[in-house]
């Protein structure tokens, strides 16, 4: 397996300001049998001026624009590249993300005719101050429930996957989800059982920065926070029916991540807290969290009213 191809899928959209660098850390592999196919997602910067000279220097790469009749969005990029891909294992990343230089190598040298994926660790820095912030945790005893309540994480760059793995699965990215798309795609992936193998080192830079897509969340973007929760009721559904994981666990963590984005709401004054305040109570409802109810309308109402009553939200 130390000869494969290995293909590394990349969506892109007006990131001019972080490409070279990408593309940069990916000429530094040593493990060079690879391609790497950037799908353009409609940029109205000069990132395509910018891959292109990388690919006047190195046939590897290749650059394509998401065809017009697909939904716009990186998972819909994910899924052409990944049809347009020759490589037996594969590698999406992201257009701002940065790899180690041996991130394929030491992946590879797990594989065995039974591994599925190997997965690796990240850390993630500020763009502009290039400190680290923390680095994720990958190895689980309850993986289904620890994946879905974010106490482990792969992000979409972190496993290295077989592809005779991904081909047995008519549905990789759902293009519908706008946020949490890498999180819904791992956590099917995971359904499956696949042979996992994890190693230790770190062996990406996952950049965070203003314009990231996980940071839609924090700017209250409402679009970004009904993607998230869609996919949140989307796998507790398939968790109760195929008995993966304790429900009761999972919608407690859905119930505190709407009291998490509510909370930041009424602090910034911000028209979403209604909108998030009826969801609150639903979930409270649902789980038959009657004194939680109680003190959601106590606490809002309070809030609104006076501006107290912000314990009552935590």
């Amino acid at each position: 397996m130390y000869k494969a191809l290995v293909s590394i899928i990349i969506p892109c959209y007006n990131r001019a300001n972080f490409i070279g660098e990408t593309l940069n850390s990916v000429l530094s592999q040593t493990y060079t049998n690879w391609e790497c196919i950037i799908v353009d997602d409609g940029s109205t910067d000069n990132s395509e001026e910018i891959i292109k000279e990388y690919i006047k220097t190195d046939s590897r790469f290749q650059y394509y624009n998401r065809p017009i009749d697909k939904i716009k969005g990186p998972n819909s990029c994910r899924n052409y590249g990944y049809k347009l891909s020759k490589g037996q294992y594969i590698n999406w990343f992201d257009s701002d993300d940065l790899f180690f230089p041996e991130a394929l190598s030491i992946r590879l040298t797990e594989f065995d005719e039974i591994t599925d994926v190997v997965i690796g660790k990240l850390e993630r820095i500020g763009s502009e101050t290039n400190k680290i912030i923390n680095e994720n945790k990958i190895v689980s005893n309850s993986i289904i429930e620890d994946y879905f309540t974010n106490k482990i994480s792969y992000y979409v760059c972190g496993p290295l996957w077989k592809k005779f793995f991904l081909e047995k699965h008519l549905l990789l990215f759902d293009e519908a989800i706008m946020n949490l798309d890498d999180w819904d795609f791992n956590l099917r992936m995971l359904y499956q059982k696949p042979k996992i193998v994890y190693v230790d080192n770190v062996i990406i830079k996952y950049r965070v920065h203003n314009n990231s897509l996980s940071q839609e969340i924090n700017k209250l973007n409402i679009d970004e926070i009904k993607s998230e929760f869609r996919a949140r009721d989307k796998h507790l559904k398939l968790i109760k029916k195929n008995r993966l994981a304790e429900p009761s666990i999972l919608q407690n963590f859905i119930k505190d991540r709407y009291k998490f984005i509510l909370r930041e709401a009424l602090i910034q004054n911000h028209e979403i807290k209604r909108y998030l305040f009826i969801m609150l109570l639903i979930s409270q409802l649902k789980i038959l969290d009657f004194r939680g109810f109680i003190k959601t309308l106590v606490g809002f109402t309070s809030y609104c009213l006076f501006n107290k009553g912000y314990k009552l939200l935590k």
